[in-house]
């Protein structure tokens, strides 16, 4: 049996199983797709996210793979410059959300279960029994990163509230039987939402389209060839002809943000998590950050060393950074409306966004660095993270009965650092609290877990 089922076979779900198996447990992705898909959905990966790939060894695998080095990030198309970021990634890269799953997927230990959509979740004092694919699956714990249909989320009738949809949108993955020189030749900022195009590999375009025909159709109209044309002809003229849609969408700029991350032994991630309309590339980042904030803090309660209310400070340390999202891209949803007053604003905001404090306070936002927490010194800049889920502990020696959770290395300047990266102790009195505040009582004898061979122990840490 499993430690923890995990739901939901996209980024989210896939790093919080990576997460999980790095610290040692046995855990099982249900996916309900029977494939990998082929869909490019989210395209931009912010520098937080990169370090946390680079720093976890996966993201070799995703450069191949890499459209575009973006020196600057948007808000509703104004560019954000990233130039002096302190990050060794000042840069957002694009991507294919299917080849960072993909890059992820490759390194999982137990192989992903397919054709396992969730049809009913169970749980009791002891674990969760999930429904998936006409099977019942046992485990202690259910991370649900079902995305923003979440079925986990309706079967447990957890509350969901936020704003409806007041727009609609076409999103798709084409290709061009004609198109005028010099559009989507290459990447560039989004000016609006009628008509946006980028150029992908093997001769396909990302199109978002976002007209009057989108406003009137059903949620649930199909997608048709016609239509694109339509709203791409209304955007650059006769010179484009639409040849096959290989993928479409729609969407809308509904926000809603579960009110409680955890119930019982379910702990929800990602979009399953927090809805926003996709703007100035927030989602597939938000997920990804919430699943190496998990990811250890569930490892510790499983194993069972974790502190009083370490699990839940995963909700009190991630709810407030999505609210923050959902806000940000709710202005952002505004300033591109198709209204004289929303011109205004943005003319207003792009003012402000010229002002250097005002553009880098918005910088850090958006690319995650400035992310922090209560409590936390900071983000570790030149501190890779420990290959098999330990914290690290540098310039200093724990008190007796860490060595299971804490990985020492020399270093000038003392700092202990979380599993996800995050500085809690940087020299000084305190090393002793905070090693209880995070990692539990010391063990007196070694924890029969850890002295196994975990998986990607014999992998050095990445030195970025």
């Amino acid at each position: 049996m499993p430690d923890v089922l995990v739901a939901g076979g996209g980024p989210t779900g896939l790093l919080a199983a990576f997460e999980l198996e790095r610290a040692g447990l046995d855990v099982l992705v249900l996916e309900r797709d029977v494939r990998p898909t082929t869909q490019s959905k989210a395209l931009a990966l912010q520098p937080r996210s990169i370090e946390v790939l680079q720093d976890r060894g996966l993201l070799a695998a995703v450069e191949p793979h890499i459209e575009a080095r973006l020196p600057a990030g948007h808000f509703s198309g104004i560019p954000i410059d990233y130039a002096d970021l302190p990050t060794r990634f000042p840069y957002q890269l694009g991507v294919e959300q299917a080849h960072v799953a993909a890059a992820i997927e490759a390194r999982l230990r137990t192989p992903v279960l397919r054709g396992a959509a969730v049809t009913a979740v169970k749980q009791d004092g002891e674990g969760v029994t999930v429904t998936a694919g006409g099977r019942d699956h046992r485990a202690g714990w259910l991370v649900a990163a079902d995305g923003g249909h979440s079925t986990i989320r309706k079967l447990l009738g957890a509350a969901f509230p936020g704003t409806p949809t007041r727009i609609s949108l076409v999103v798709a993955d084409v290709t061009l039987a004609r198109k005028p020189a010099g559009l989507a030749d290459g990447w560039q900022l989004p000016a609006g939402t009628s008509g946006f195009l980028l150029p992908l590999s093997g001769g396909r375009y990302r199109a978002i389209v976002g007209g009057e025909e989108q406003q009137r159709l059903a949620r649930d109209a199909p997608v048709t060839a016609g239509e694109l044309q339509r709203a791409l002809t209304d955007a650059h003229g006769p010179g484009i002809e639409v040849g096959e849609v290989l993928w479409a969408s729609r969407f809308g700029d509904a926000a809603r943000q579960l009110e409680r991350y955890r119930h019982g032994r379910v702990v929800f991630a990602g979009d399953a998590a927090h809805i926003h309309l996709p703007v100035g590339g927030q989602g597939l980042n938000l997920g990804l950050q919430d699943s190496v904030n998990l990811g250890w803090k569930l490892a510790a309660q499983v194993r069972g060393h974790a502190p009083d209310g370490l699990l839940d400070s995963y909700h009190d340390e991630r709810h407030p950074v999505a609210a923050r999202a959902l806000l940000s891209t709710r202005a952002q949803g505004g300033l591109g409306m198709p209204d004289p007053y929303a011109a205004a604003a943005r003319e207003v905001v792009a003012g402000l966004l010229a002002v250097p404090e005002a553009r880098r306070s918005i910088a850090w936002e958006l690319s995650g660095i400035g992310i922090t927490y209560p409590g936390i010194l900071g983000r570790a800049t030149d501190v890779p993270v420990a290959p098999d889920g330990r914290a690290v502990l540098v310039g200093a020696s724990p008190p007796a009965g860490w060595a299971d959770r804490v990985e020492t290395r020399d270093g000038a300047e003392p700092q202990l650092v979380r599993p996800d990266g995050y500085v809690v102790w940087a020299g000084g009195p305190g090393l002793d609290a905070e090693l209880r505040r995070w990692f539990g009582p010391p063990r007196k004898t070694a924890d029969r877990r850890r002295a196994q061979k975990l998986p990607f122990a014999d992998q050095p840490p990445s030195t970025g």
